[in-house]
């Protein structure tokens, strides 16, 4: 990585300093957060997915990041998740990748396995487990899904399986065959899906790992998998092109997977060229009391700014940053180095472009493309109070 990018050395920057990483450079430090859509038929992107992660490179981010990406048919969450276990899958995706660079923009992609949470309902069919209902009106049937443990998702869905060695061999060579497509279909950067309860996180927390082999027990044994396919990906992934993974810091308060036990995690990813950790939360079910709640604004970032301090390694916050101030101060205050958003930049693409106005008023211009901007100033300058 570059040395301006090494976590907790940088301080002071604000979103529109750029960031290197190996050898791509972000022109600004907003990160589309991935967002599944669950539009897609057998894995294949469309006409929608270009259109919707275009509309961010319009917008002027600087890492558009796809949803997650399976990398196998069963590694899906819902019959309408995006896929990347094919090479037909590749031409569509470079159809996103080639638009993103057209406008400045760095192309990344997020690689997962639904694990335990797979055969889903798509969330407005009622996100839970797929049933007779989906069977009888879409011909949507469930999946036998697997897991580090037997250990069901939640009440009311399928006991998975635990993956046996022969079959944690098969998913490290899927998540590198991802990452050869990934490449080949014009990506800059890789994430890791290694949160939420997914099939990596799921082999990481003691809350669903309960096997007693080489792969469970011990924090080090719990991570054995995780590093295993960070190895893989790393090994197929180019050299120049930086790879992430995003983590749950905390599976809840109190309980299972800790902050302290994420620091060990990213030292080890970065040990194996992990150059940035996104710093979510969650995933498991949990009592009432022990879930985080998301209710206040930055909520997950004191967590991305322990692991930045303590780790040494680039961070990206993300949860509940609304405003471009209070991104702003985050990367002022040295608590990331990215600010990723989700459900703020589809209720508003525009969002960096219409902060850098917020942020750098009369430099602001340059962030928009120039079929946009170039009305847009003109009309701000028509719109400007006049002098007495």
């Amino acid at each position: 990585m570059s040395a301006e990018a090494k976590g907790g050395s940088e301080t002071g920057v604000g979103l529109f300093n750029p960031l290197t990483l190996r050898g791509i450079i972000l022109k600004n430090r907003i990160v589309v957060s991935p967002m599944s859509m669950y539009s897609s038929h057998e894995g294949f992107s469309d006409d929608f997915h270009l259109v919707h992660l275009g509309r961010f490179g319009l917008g002027g981010a600087g890492l558009v990041i796809t949803e997650a990406t399976a990398v196998s048919r069963d590694g899906r969450i819902t019959h309408g998740c995006n896929g990347i276990w094919l090479d037909a899958h590749v031409p569509p995706l470079r159809r996103v990748t080639d638009f993103l660079h057209r406008f400045g923009s760095v192309a990344g992609i997020q690689l997962g396995h639904s694990g335990p949470k797979g055969a889903g309902q798509r969330p407005w069919h009622g996100n839970g487990p797929l049933g007779p209902e989906d069977a009888a009106q879409r011909r949507e049937y469930p999946w036998p899904t697997v897991s580090s443990s037997p250990v069901p998702f939640d009440e009311g869905w399928s006991m998975p399986r635990g993956l046996t060695e022969a079959d944690m061999d098969e998913l490290v060579l899927d998540c590198r065959s991802a990452a050869r497509r990934a490449c080949e279909a014009g990506f800059d950067v890789l994430e890791l899906h290694c949160a939420h309860g997914y099939l990596l996180h799921a082999f990481l927390t003691p809350l669903l790992n309960k096997r007693e082999d080489e792969y469970g027990g011990s924090l080090e044994n719990r991570m054995r998998l995780v590093l295993r396919v960070a190895e893989a990906v790393r090994a197929e992934w180019p050299d120049d092109r930086p790879l992430f993974a995003r983590i749950s810091a905390v599976d809840g308060v109190g309980v299972g997977w800790s902050i302290e036990d994420s620091v060990v995690f990213t030292k080890a990813l970065a040990a194996r060229g992990v150059d940035a950790i996104t710093c979510s939360t969650g995933g498991v079910k949990l009592a009432r009391g022990q879930a985080l709640i998301s209710r206040e604004r930055s909520f997950q970032v004191p967590f991305a700014a322990q692991i930045r301090r303590a780790a040494g390694v680039p961070t990206v916050a993300v949860g509940m940053i609304l405003e471009a101030q209070q991104a702003e101060d985050v990367l002022r205050a040295g608590d990331a180095d990215l600010i990723a958003l989700g459900r703020e930049m589809l209720f508003n693409p525009n969002w960096p472009a219409q902060a850098a106005v917020t942020l750098r008023q009369g430099a602001a211009w340059k962030e928009w493309p120039d079929q946009y901007g170039w009305w847009l100033e003109r009309r701000a300058r028509q719109l400007a109070p006049r002098g007495p």
